[in-house]
């Protein structure tokens, strides 16, 4: 899993505004969406038994080894453009993903 530098710093802009400077970012796969699962992502600063724990250009990334499973090899960017602006998932292993991008299957 890679987070571009822009995602990794807009990760560090929001956690400064919510006062959370220090903390690192988990990010999950939840069921749920219109493709069978979904994206999920919060401000964490501990791991967790069985933890995937990668540092990404300065911030460190948890996955825990359920959402691993669904998220290795996949990149993250921050996007801002007329009609979208978030965090995109480029993941490989997705079959098929909704029209908004936040939801997928495999």
């Amino acid at each position: 899993m890679m987070l571009t530098e822009i995602a990794v710093q807009k990760v560090r802009d929001m956690a400064e505004k919510q006062n959370l400077q220090g903390y690192g970012l988990r990010v999950m796969v939840v069921g749920g969406g219109c493709s069978g699962f979904s994206y999920d992502m919060d401000f964490e600063n501990t791991e967790k038994p069985g933890d995937f724990v990668e540092d990404q250009h300065g911030l460190k990334l948890f996955v825990d080894p359920m959402s691993w499973q669904y998220l290795d090899g996949t990149k993250v960017d921050y996007v801002e453009s007329f009609q979208f602006s978030g965090f995109h998932f480029e993941n490989p292993k997705a079959t098929k993903t909704c029209g908004c991008g936040s939801s997928f299957s495999v």
